[in-house]
């Protein structure tokens, strides 16, 4: 008799336990349900943000910021949310978005992203949806890559307009040869394929060129002139860089005349002699700098870019910021795109 009853306290305290638990799990379970609803509804409302932007025609130039930019400021959800704030607030209504950044990005990729001097920082890890639509921007293109277009294009243009895009541009190609005049064509070929591939998803290509393409593949032909050339304009447009463009030598007032219609999109970026003091020597090297702070002549390439019918120009610098902040360069870059745009 002894021994039962020094077990019924032992007995009766894991019984309160087992009900505290029991409790516990029941409130846990009462708070999730009333808290399901709101949070149901607000993905609702961001999924139908993007969604009715797949059907609003711009009767004006976009006027963007290209993700890249942000990647040293993406630490958080709250220091990215701040950025993209900042963006909207300069006068900036866009943002192209750049698929290694929306998603888990693999380290090779963050490894080369930050020694090309565009370090993508923790951007991968943030809700960009809820991002996005908190700030108030809205998407005007998706970069991605031609392999990912080629191996599931469906897959490329869902996730575009998913954001509210159908433009997904191509950035160039990683260890390509584009002295090859063989190779170039080839690709020309693939762009078409792709282009059209993902036009049967209701979305649009665009090829986003640097200054390799500028590589003589004949005595009197660029790779760029092969790539446009041999591309059709159904499938395929162009987003032009003209920073890389005046970077590799060329004259880019023939290329825009060229390029016509089908220069949908502008990279812009300015490019000058911006160090001061006193120089180890009287060469100094150029460097991208602010819009309108440089020697580009970009009052005049507006206007020649905006007769052709450009959709949206979109501003990407990746280093050289004022104070190292690229949220204070693209404040004070906004001064000549609110200006001309």
């Amino acid at each position: 008799m002894r021994k039962l009853k020094e077990k019924k306290p032992l007995i009766f305290t894991v019984l309160i336990a087992v009900l505290c638990m029991i409790i516990a799990f029941l409130i846990r379970n009462i708070y999730l349900n009333a808290t399901a609803g709101p949070y149901e509804v607000t993905r609702k409302e961001i999924a139908d943000y993007f969604s009715a932007q797949l059907n609003t025609q711009e009767n004006t130039v976009k006027k963007g910021v290209q993700q890249i930019m942000l990647g040293t400021v993406s630490d958080n959800y709250d220091t990215t949310l701040d950025a993209l704030k900042h963006v909207k607030a300069a006068g900036y209504d866009y943002i192209e978005i750049n698929d290694f950044m929306i998603e888990k990005s693999s380290f090779i990729v963050k490894l080369l992203t930050k020694f090309g001097g565009m370090d993508i920082g923790n951007s991968g890890n943030q809700d960009w949806h809820t991002l996005i639509y908190e700030s108030g921007l809205k998407v005007s293109s998706m970069h991605s890559n031609l392999g990912a277009i080629e191996a599931d294009p469906e897959k490329v243009a869902n996730l575009a307009k998913s954001y509210g895009t159908d433009v997904v541009v191509i950035t160039g190609m990683y260890r390509f040869d584009y002295s090859d005049l063989n190779e170039v064509e080839n690709l020309a070929e693939r762009l078409n394929t792709a282009g059209k591939a993902l036009k049967e998803h209701g979305v649009k290509l665009l090829y986003h060129n640097h200054n390799c393409e500028l590589q003589k593949v004949s005595t009197n032909k660029t790779a760029y002139d092969v790539i446009i050339e041999n591309t059709d304009g159904e499938y395929v447009n162009f987003e032009l860089d003209t920073y890389w463009m005046t970077d590799g030598g060329a004259d880019v007032y023939p290329i825009i005349e060229k390029l016509g219609s089908r220069l949908k999109y502008w990279h812009i970026n300015d490019r000058g002699n911006t160090q001061k003091g006193p120089y180890m020597t009287p060469i100094l090297k150029e460097k991208a700098t602010e819009l309108g702070k440089g020697n580009m002549n970009l009052k005049c390439l507006s206007e020649v870019i905006k007769e052709k019918g450009v959709m949206a120009v979109i501003l990407e610098t990746h280093m050289n910021w004022i104070d190292n902040d690229p949220v204070k360069s693209i404040e004070v870059s906004s001064e000549f795109m609110n200006k001309y745009f």
